[in-house]
């Protein structure tokens, strides 16, 4: 007997959207559908409770397949079904630290690597900058130092990214070098060349801006013609990011930004099929996890049209893509949370198409990463690839309404605001006149606000805060001993006075064939140290500084509190503390106490909590002995109007500087002040503003 199929929900017929409209108008019983249900984004979307294909019809296919135009749908044929690349991001000061590092990740899991040098080498000010020696990043001085990193890795197999701000071109050069020596013939390798994300980043370059685009036209050149595996050009969007960007920022300074760097390889001569495949795309992505999705959705998309317009055949406008975890939703308290942060933006990265990405360690808001939370974080990624299956799917995201609307959103806002960048003189001119800082610096203030009221919460740091955590600590690096070796290790070389080479100057200082590189290798070679070779790339060219784009990590703000908190427990032995005088039976006073706790501990106070008080006065004689001062009133409405202004009266004759309440006074504000209460907190206080003053008012803060 042929068994009967089992359809879910077969037997009912199925609503139509005004019918389900309807319903949900009836149980809010008159509270506004588009107050309650709806939400508004940072990037101006509204995102709408439920999607359906009158929001993106399915039937005609318009976000197209996997690796073919508009590439919404991915870069490859298989899409995320082939993988992606775990590319890890090195930045420990010592060279050799790095190669134990670099050595057990790709033991490990990692399939590739990502060397960050550090902030003497990204400013391109080596001798002159003393100070940011081994700051943010590896020490590179020499080929011997590249060596040193990748001793044991096989670099046939390996693809080595580097991250080397202003000094992108020596650094490729004594890469370059380091195969060379190895005998690597078929090399891969990113050079990230990136000038314009440079200047945001850091606020200066050695040189001019023409010099610096010249240079990294020249280096395309020569990495097309004599690396073929390797891309030479890096659209990274992290500064902007950091800064505070929204997703449609994003995509519209990526998109100028690769339209920028796209112009200076044309005119240098190189086809466009050739230019777009020497270009990689880097971004960062945050906790926002389906905004993220459709943000690299989007991404894949703009560019391919923009590459459609500048002649690309349709195989050569994919984007190459890399996402990275965002610093900016890293914290240095509870750092534990971070883990899954970073799993919601690997997650992110994978599902929005991303060829590499790198993960970033919990603990990296802190200091160096450890061997553990290197661990954990190559083991994200293997575990969201292998165990949860993200790598076997063609497309994870695709079809569901919501995201595909979305994307398309994200795509139609990017392009728009791409093509104002455009018609005010492009991304150089945005960049250095503050057009772009002040965009970001207004999408930013907005979510700033929602950070100081707690509408952003920040778990673990502004909501659910352990005052009583124990720290993470990290071992710094020894800068003092790797500084001087540097410098003796410099002294050295020059005394050895390698041989000098030709290099372009003046006359030449728009050559984009591979000149200037092909000088560089050869300067590699003969052991010129890399500020010697940045010195030369410099000459006869004014250095360019302007404002920089100063990044905003969400926690920042309250971290400051916890930092000045822990200063006073160490100069005094206690922290600031604040009194609960607790009215009534706990399911009285319960929910507002815990709110009362979690608003104090967010800025570094000791909470004393205790049971409820039956009277006023009993409150009062444990707020003396109590020490704080500081008393919050805790409990329901009703007990507020019988015993509000009497507990206050009474807490001030006890001694109390500050008397706060936890609730919204309403109608009762000014004669509840007239008692004796002088601050309220609540839903929608800025929470910030009121722990700020509060920790002045006790000489923590000046």
């Amino acid at each position: 007997m042929p068994r009967k199929p089992f359809t879910l929900g077969g037997e009912f017929p199925a609503p139509t959207y005004e019918q389900w409209r309807q319903q949900v108008e009836t149980d809010l019983k008159g509270a506004p559908f588009e107050k309650k249900l709806l939400t508004h984004t940072y990037e101006g979307i509204t995102i709408q409770p439920l999607y359906t294909e009158r929001d993106w019809p399915a039937s005609k296919d318009p976000a197209g397949f996997p690796g073919v135009d508009p590439f919404t749908r991915g870069s490859q044929p298989l899409g995320t079904a082939r993988g992606w690349d775990i590319r890890q991001e090195q930045a420990h000061p010592s060279a050799a630290e790095n190669n134990r590092a670099i050595r057990t990740d790709l033991e490990k899991g990692a399939t590739s690597v990502r060397i960050r040098m550090d902030d003497a080498v990204r400013l391109g000010l080596f001798d002159a900058a003393a100070e940011r020696v081994g700051v943010g990043g590896m020490i590179l001085a020499m080929v011997d130092d590249l060596e040193t990193a990748l001793e044991g890795v096989d670099l046939d197999q390996t693809r080595v990214g580097l991250d080397a701000g202003a000094a992108f071109l020596p650094a490729a050069a004594m890469l370059d070098e380091v195969w060379t020596r190895r005998g690597v013939a078929a090399a891969q390798g990113a050079f990230n060349a990136d000038p314009l994300g440079t200047l945001a980043e850091t606020g200066r370059l050695p040189y001019s801006i023409e010099a610096g685009l010249a240079q990294l036209a020249d280096l395309a050149s020569w990495t097309a013609a004599h690396r073929p595996g390797t891309t030479s050009v890096q659209v990274g969007t992290t500064p902007y990011h950091h800064a505070g960007a929204t997703a449609t920022q994003d995509l519209a300074f990526s998109m100028a930004t690769g339209v920028t760097y796209l112009r200076e390889l044309l005119e240098g001569g190189m086809d466009v099929d050739t230019a777009c495949g020497q270009i990689v795309f880097n971004y960062s992505v945050g906790c926002n996890f389906f905004l993220a999705i459709a943000k690299l959705r989007a991404a894949r998309r703009l560019w391919a049209r923009i590459a459609e317009a500048c002649g690309a055949s349709e195989s050569a406008r994919g984007m190459r893509m890399h996402s990275m975890a965002s610093r900016r939703v890293l914290t240095e308290r509870d750092p534990w949370v971070n883990m899954l942060r970073v799993t919601v933006c690997t997650a992110a990265g994978a599902i929005g198409g991303a060829q590499a990405i790198s993960a970033a360690p919990f603990d990296l808001a802190i200091g160096p990463p450890d061997d553990f939370s290197r661990r954990l974080a190559r083991n994200t990624q293997v575990i969201l690839a292998e165990e949860s299956h993200l790598g076997r799917v063609v497309d994870p995201a695709g079809g569901s309404w919501y995201v595909e609307k979305l994307t398309d959103q994200l795509a139609e806002a990017g392009w728009k605001m791409f093509q104002q960048i455009e018609e005010r003189g492009g991304m150089v001119k945005s960049l250095v006149d503050g057009w772009a800082a002040e965009q970001i610096h207004e999408a930013f203030a907005q979510r700033l606000q929602n950070l100081r009221r707690r509408r952003d919460p920040i778990t673990g740091v502004s909501e659910y805060p352990n005052i009583k955590e124990k720290p993470v600590v990290r071992k710094p690096a020894d800068l003092v001993s790797l500084r001087r070796s540097l410098q003796e290790r410099l002294v050295t070389r020059r005394l050895e006075k390698p041989e000098p080479v030709a290099f372009a100057h003046e006359a030449e200082e728009h050559t984009r064939g591979g000149e200037r590189m092909a000088a560089a290798v050869e300067m590699a070679r003969a052991g010129w140290p890399l500020p010697d070779m940045l010195a030369q790339l410099a000459a006869n060219s004014e250095p360019l500084m302007i404002e920089r784009l100063q990044a905003h990590p969400f926690s920042e703000p309250f971290e400051a509190l916890r930092r000045a908190s822990d200063e006073a427990l160490e100069r005094h032995g206690r922290r600031p503390a604040v009194f609960l005088a607790n009215l009534g039976p706990v399911a009285r006073h319960t929910a507002r106490a815990n709110y009362a706790q979690n608003f104090f501990e967010a800025g570094g106070f000791e909470v004393i909590s205790t049971p409820g008080f039956s009277s006023p006065a009993a409150a009062a004689e444990a707020f003396a002995g109590s020490k704080a001062a500081i008393a919050v009133i805790c409990s329901d409405d009703k007990l507020y109007q019988e015993q509000a202004a009497e507990t206050a009266g009474a807490l001030k004759a006890a001694g109390a500087r500050t008397v706060v309440l936890a609730g919204n006074p309403g109608d009762n504000r000014e004669s509840w002040q007239q008692a004796g209460i002088d601050r309220f907190i609540h839903i929608g206080s800025d929470v910030l503003e009121i722990l700020r003053a509060l920790l002045e008012q006790e000489g923590v803060l000046q």
